[in-house]
């Protein structure tokens, strides 16, 4: 690839081009960038520093030196780019035209604490794409494998109601075509899917799993195509990978925020809520706190002008949805790069979703719904 970059935004970012390594994030180009978003600055200096470990994109650290006034703009962003690997992009542009799409379209109508979008830009193949975004720190990334307290988990919950409240059954969702939807033939797809990385989630964690939890995640494939499709009366737009390693935790009035917003769909709202305190939470602590977080996460719900819909109403739907944690777990594990701690948080994740499968029911349930 040469040292520039020609495909250009396709949303009247003007001649802004979008850049895919950090060493092309120059003060000119943040200059530009800045600009076309409405902003009338001149950056003179920037450093980089990788930040994260994401397997589908790269994030670094921007430190920025102002000409003059920066109007009241950060010292630093966070950039968001494509993989490394370039034959690796193509096989997920999908989900960089969904994270580019979510803060163009969806983030200003929600009220979930995520971080601030200064520019954003794809190209039209979708494989290259940048996002400038609020640089967090000094928040810190939560902890999958170490779980979390009930405090922490009941800051998640309320922040998850304002990405599902503000645009609960909004029928105009289903316009977006970047919005994914799984149709009956879809379901299917997802069960067979998760039938084959079962089998293979249980052979290369043979011996470190409970026999309980393998007869258990084996008998979760033959249910998944009703229950992705069931309750279709209440949805609302679905993180979908909401844990705790994709939230960062600050304090006082800013005590969480949700990154990774690459698999965004439609759904049952129950899921996102079931799958982040099961995975989240230790059973003894999930247990002992989970009507009172469900509880909170409702009330949250309520404010945000959510009608019709009984706190009972909401906590039947997190039994319901609780497939989601082996369903994301198994599939994540089976498909991604192995490394040692992916190996110790899977098990973790599995470990604590089964036991809350049994602790509420949810096969029974979902079941009875045929």
């Amino acid at each position: 690839m040469s040292d520039t970059t020609t495909n250009t935004d396709s949303a009247s970012n003007g001649d802004v081009p979008v850049v895919d390594r950090p060493e092309l994030i120059t003060p000119e180009w943040l200059t530009a960038a800045l600009r076309a978003a409405g902003h009338d600055v001149t950056i003179t200096a920037v450093t980089h520093s990788a930040v994260g470990t994401g397997q589908m994109g790269a994030s670094y650290r921007c430190e920025v030196t102002y000409d003059g006034d920066a109007h009241g703009l950060p010292d630093s962003f966070v950039a968001k780019l494509p993989a490394p690997d370039e034959n690796r992009r193509s096989m997920v542009a999908g989900i960089y035209r969904t994270e580019v799409s979510f803060y163009r379209e969806l983030a200003p109508t929600v009220t979930v604490r995520t971080p601030e979008c200064f520019y954003s830009g794809i190209s039209d193949d979708a494989c290259e794409f940048v996002l400038l975004l609020e640089d967090l720190a000094p928040a810190v990334q939560g902890n999958q494998i170490a779980g979390c307290t009930a405090d922490e988990a009941r800051a998640g919950a309320i922040n998850l109601a304002g990405l599902h409240g503000p645009r609960w059954c909004d029928p105009t969702l289903s316009a977006l075509e970047w919005m994914s939807t799984i149709d009956a033939e879809g379901a299917e797809m997802v069960s067979m899917i998760t039938a084959g990385a079962t089998e293979t989630f249980i052979d290369n964690y043979a011996g470190r799993l409970d026999p309980d939890d393998v007869e258990l995640l084996r008998a979760l494939p033959p249910l998944l195509g009703g229950w992705i499709l069931a309750r279709p009366e209440r949805f609302a737009p679905l993180h979908g990978d909401y844990r705790l390693d994709n939230l960062m935790f600050g304090s006082g009035d800013d005590p969480v925020a949700a990154v990774d917003w690459q698999t965004i769909t439609l759904g049952l709202p129950g899921r996102d809520l079931a799958y982040f305190l099961s995975t989240s939470l230790d059973p003894e602590t999930r247990r002992a706190h989970e009507r009172e977080l469900v509880g909170d996460y409702h009330s949250a719900l309520v404010a945000q002008g959510v009608t019709g819909h009984s706190a009972e109403e909401c906590f039947d739907d997190y039994r319901f949805g609780m497939l989601q944690g082996p369903l994301i777990t198994i599939v994540g594990a089976a498909y991604g790069e192995r490394t040692e701690r992916g190996d110790e948080m899977f098990l973790a994740m599995a470990a604590r979703s089964c036991q809350a499968i049994r602790d509420l029911g949810t096969i029974d349930l979902v079941a009875a719904e045929g």
